[in-house]
């Protein structure tokens, strides 16, 4: 599977981060293969989609860019709705419990070569100067096991979003303060990733 700093796209105005609970690991596949079947049918605006399922395969985290904030607006006015139609047709009952709004900030990537066993998603309160300031000291001394760390401040400021990549679980577990991890903290594996 790639890595996650191999599938950036320099045009993308904007990162959205967001999670579905779906509650087994059957309904989070049909959700995850369902949604893949559209993407032909996406806007152009949507550049590149990748899709994580927890490890218990609980629930889903999409991971995409887009061109800018007014591009997603756009289709979340006028398609949204149709195009998750089929997902809910299949999977009803799917709790989505919020939309991270972000900007990629400063990343850490300590080895950009090992495939990634785990990722990670925590959050940090503050904005990108916090994301630059826990960036910034995870580079001086990053624990064993990571991969890399990218930041993600959310638009209003509020928080940073913190998606880490590992060589194992065990190996954050023994990375006690690492930024941003918390209750919030959830780990994942890649599912899929789909681009224009």
């Amino acid at each position: 599977m790639p890595r996650l700093h191999t599938m950036h796209r320099p045009e993308a105005g904007i990162t959205l981060i967001s999670r579905w609970d779906t509650g087994t690991p059957e309904r989070s596949r049909t959700a995850a293969d369902t949604l893949l079947a559209g993407w032909p049918n996406r806007p152009a605006g949507e550049l590149w989609q990748h899709i994580f399922i927890d490890l218990d395969g609980s629930g889903l985290l999409f991971y995409s860019q887009w061109t800018s904030a007014e591009a997603h607006l756009e289709f979340a006015r006028s398609q949204r709705a149709a195009a998750l139609q089929p997902v809910e047709e299949l999977v009803p009952g799917i709790e989505r419990p919020g939309l991270n709004r972000t900007r990629l900030g400063p990343g850490v990537v300590p080895d950009a070569v090992r495939a990634a066993a785990v990722t990670s998603v925590g959050v940090l309160p503050g904005d990108e100067a916090v994301a630059a300031e826990a960036a910034a000291k995870l580079a001086g001394g990053p624990p064993p096991g990571l991969l890399a760390a990218h930041f993600h401040p959310t638009l209003d400021g509020s928080r940073v979003v913190v998606v880490s990549e590992w060589t194992d679980r065990t190996a954050q577990d023994a990375a006690p303060g690492f930024p941003g991890d918390g209750p919030e903290t959830r780990w994942y594996r890649l599912f899929a990733s789909v681009s224009r």
